[in-house]
């Protein structure tokens, strides 16, 4: 019978050894992953006694896992002791550089792993986690008030760097989860020895629970399946263990320092994106239910609707569909610049791209915008309800393209196509929809002299105050730009 398994696992099922325990301590000083190896020799009647007790086990109707699982524990006792081994965990190409960009980028990273104490924080020095001459405090306990008075003593020592065994993390989510999470997400970096799978995932849990955070659980094993699947964002790397971790995890990566583009540009992106893109969609449908509320009002709230038909059809799908839409391949900075400030997505991290703030802020343009134009349309223009139709909708429609136009901050060649598709299918509409326009007027240079007015007074104010906002208080990304390039914004 031979068996393999830590050293923590081993050493009480091994006979006595009076080197077992120096050789382990030496090989994790080194860094070096160890597995205790022993063996039992069985007789053919305790084989036969094993078999025939291991059978009845695996037929158990009731607690089968468990029955099984005691059947081979008592094989598991007074082994004899084979021999020790130390592997080498080789750190892959750019760990150490990923590792310092994503604590640059303000992420707090914590190192869950089954490895013991000492090789623990030896990989965690070699591989940057913990930065130069950063203290360290190690955080070992027997028993919960020997827990307690060291994490009394681990808060008297803010900016270090904590280091924690199995057992003693037990001790503390069990006891005091809420002030455990609380002051060590205060440390650089943690680090979490000796973790079983279900400690992986439960202190994902405790994080989301009490610290309010959102976590990104990266592994390469089976045992890390737990945690990917308990984070927010989970992230599995192809390696030598298997693709368990990947298939389980929402992103799949064949190297670790893909993580830091994953996270400062991938993840940039679809932050900035998503957040544009949730406000024009909010602008593009309160702009035109301003105009109709203006409208509404002005004539007594009577049940008439200003734009009806394939006019209302067209304004969301045709007219405005693609240059808003085409604000998703809109970039703020550019790869090189994210990666050589990673304290970028510093400003990310505080949520202000989408927000209560902001969100007014829109509400307020769509208002502003919905109102100057129904407004300025009836009071200072036309009487006829078919040239109202025809110089509100046109100054709408540009309205929504220059506030679009405006946004981007990179144009590329599908943001171009996009503007020009829908300018030339509301042209199109003139002689596709004659009902809906007054056709010879719109041909008239008294209606692109009203509608440039218009469009002028409802983008004008909002691009001062955009330009002034920038003026005082520009973001990070601009004044890198304006630093690098030169540009006055």
């Amino acid at each position: 019978f031979l068996m393999k398994g830590a050293d923590a696992t081993m050493t009480p099922i091994v006979e006595f050894s009076d080197w077992l325990e120096e050789e382990c301590g030496n090989l994790a000083r080194k860094g070096l992953r160890t597995l205790v190896i022993a063996m039992k020799v069985l007789s053919k009647e305790e084989y036969a006694a094993f078999s025939q007790r291991y059978e009845l086990a695996k037929r158990s109707l009731q607690d089968r896992d468990a029955s099984m699982r005691t059947a081979v524990e008592e094989l598991e006792c007074n082994l004899t002791l084979l021999g020790l081994t130390g592997v080498e965990d080789k750190l892959q190409d750019q760990v150490n550089s990923t590792l310092e960009t994503l604590r640059n980028a303000g992420v707090r990273v914590w190192m869950l792993t089954g490895d013991k104490v000492e090789t623990a924080t030896c990989i965690a020095i070699s591989s940057h986690l913990f930065a130069r001459n950063a203290p360290i405090f190690h955080l070992l306990a027997a028993n919960k008030e020997q827990a307690e008075e060291e994490f009394k003593r681990f808060q008297k020592k803010p900016g270090a760097c904590l280091v924690i065994d199995g057992r003693s993390l037990s001790l503390c989510t069990d006891n005091f989860p809420r002030q455990f999470i609380e002051v060590a997400c205060k440390c650089p970096s943690v680090v979490c020895c000796r973790c079983l799978p279900t400690q992986k995932a439960l202190i994902v849990r405790l994080l989301k629970r009490h610290a309010k955070k959102r976590c990104a659980a990266i592994g390469d094993g089976g045992n890390d399946v737990a945690m990917i699947q308990a984070a927010d964002v989970g992230i599995g790397i192809e390696g030598k263990e298997g693709r368990q971790a990947s298939l389980a995890a929402d992103f799949s990566l064949t190297k670790f320092k893909h993580v830091s583009r994953l996270m400062l540009w991938h993840g940039r992106n679809s932050y900035t994106r998503t957040a544009r893109l949730s406000q024009f969609v909010i602008h593009r449908g309160l702009i035109i239910s301003m105009i109709q509320i203006v409208f509404s009002a002005i004539f007594y709230f009577a049940t008439i609707a200003i734009y009806s038909g394939w006019l209302v059809v067209g304004y969301s799908t045709v007219y405005t569909m693609l240059p808003v839409f085409s604000l998703v391949f809109d970039e703020d900075v550019d790869p090189d610049t994210a990666f050589m400030y990673p304290e970028l997505y510093k400003e990310l991290q505080k949520g202000r791209r989408l927000c209560t703030r902001t969100f007014l802020e829109w509400t307020f343009k769509s208002i502003y915008q919905g109102g100057v134009i129904m407004l300025l349309s009836i009071f200072m223009f036309d009487d006829s309800f078919l040239r109202i139709i025809s110089i509100t909708f046109t100054s709408l429609l540009l309205t929504e393209l220059l506030m679009v136009a405006l946004e981007i901050q990179k144009w590329k060649l599908l943001m171009i196509v996009s503007q020009i598709l829908s300018l030339a299918a509301y042209v199109l509409s003139f002689f596709l929809l004659p009902t809906y326009f007054d056709v010879g007027y719109i041909f008239s240079g008294s209606f692109w002299l009203k509608v440039t007015v218009i469009t002028l007074v409802s983008c004008l104010p909002v691009t001062i105050g955009k330009w002034l906002q920038r003026r005082c208080s520009p973001p990070a990304y601009l004044k890198i730009a304006r630093s690098r390039d030169g540009f006055d914004f």
